[in-house]
């Protein structure tokens, strides 16, 4: 019951009951220190005959300055510690903005001031993920373009300062190449990563069939499939739907280049498409290796890649340009992943 009542103190009242408190001890002070002067003559609280006008008048200013004066000292006392909670706030934003998100505020007894250290500790861990996720990103982002353009500059020196035979010289040359269009590869996905990031809005939307759309993509990553002997199970209802379909195609590449990619040669992915209480329901599934749960907590983060051997050919761009790509369209994705038994990714979008 004591917490109940606690909890729903707010901060108006307590306000009141404030300046209520110190009207009360002003009183009892003002009571207190005018007997104590009419004890010494200082002053006459009783009305007599033998006072003048002036002596009276001189008590009702000195007990107006005395009220004045106690009430003043006591409100400046108390507010003191009145204010100590935001003070404390004070000085906890004054260490966020000096870069310290790992400060927290706990303020207790009042509803709005404990909203507001709730508030306030949410906001300094997303600064702190944020932070962290800056920080990650400069560091993939650096590794990733300086790979490419490390193993390119060694060998054109090589090219330039040795003499090579004829085989060599193509193998290098080939290297090259490989690793200029990984490079060139590597900056488009920024960039289109990017662009997609900074828009609020989807232009150019046409009604269009869905399920057309899945099918041409499957045709489309063909090669990368049948390298692998992966089978590929399509259940697609007729679905249209009014979206920028150039946009939305990014969705199906990127979840089946990553289902492909993870899949284990002969294997099945399964792919369906529906409608279900007016919503369009999307999943693909792969029986591959499946995800941990540290890796399925950073899944969409930028240059994220589960295999950290980087045995897998990939960026960690496509998954977070998906999830950009959905929130875009006002819809859901939803990873469910075992170790060792696969992936299922669901896209839900309203119609």
């Amino acid at each position: 019951m004591k917490e109940f009542f606690r909890k729903r103190i707010s901060l108006t009242i307590t306000l009141v009951m404030f300046v209520f408190g110190v009207l009360v001890a002003t009183l009892l002070l003002l009571i207190g220190f005018s007997i104590l002067l009419q004890n010494l003559d200082i002053i006459s609280l009783a009305p007599s005959p033998s006072q003048g006008l002036g002596e009276r008048l001189f008590s009702i200013l000195f007990l107006f300055g005395l009220c004045v004066l106690i009430g003043t000292s006591l409100t400046a006392f108390l507010s003191k510690k009145a204010l100590n909670p935001i003070r404390k706030v004070i000085d906890s934003i004054h260490r966020v903005a000096d870069g310290d998100f790992s400060v927290k505020v706990n303020l207790k007894g009042i509803g709005e001031l404990e909203e507001l250290s709730e508030s306030f500790n949410k906001m300094t861990k997303e600064l702190a993920s944020i932070e962290t996720l800056r920080s990650d990103f400069i560091n993939n982002f650096s590794h990733e373009f300086k790979t490419p353009i490390v193993s390119v500059r060694g060998f054109a020196k090589i090219l330039k300062e040795n003499p090579l035979s004829e085989e060599e010289r193509q193998e290098y040359l080939d290297i090259i190449i490989k690793e200029s269009e990984r490079l060139a590869t590597l900056s488009t996905n920024v960039l289109t990563l990017a662009k997609y990031e900074n828009l609020e809005i989807l232009m150019d939307k046409n009604p269009f069939r869905l399920d057309e759309q899945i099918r041409r993509t499957i045709i489309l990553m063909e090669p990368k499939w049948s390298a692998k002997d992966i089978t590929i199970n399509l259940q697609l209802d007729k679905v249209v739907y009014s979206g920028n379909e150039e946009v939305i195609q990014q969705i199906w590449i990127n979840l089946l280049d990553n289902a492909i990619k993870f899949s284990h040669t002969d294997g099945l992915i399964e792919i369906t498409l529906a409608i279900f209480n007016e919503e369009i329901h999307f999943s693909i599934q792969d029986h591959g290796i499946g995800m941990d749960e540290h890796t399925q907590a950073h899944l969409f983060d930028k240059f994220f890649q589960g295999d950290s051997s980087h045995a897998k050919k990939g960026y960690g761009l496509g998954l977070p340009l998906v999830k950009r790509i959905v929130e875009l369209c006002n819809g859901d994705i939803i990873v469910q992943s075992e170790q060792g038994r696969g992936s299922k990714f669901s896209v839900v979008f309203c119609r």
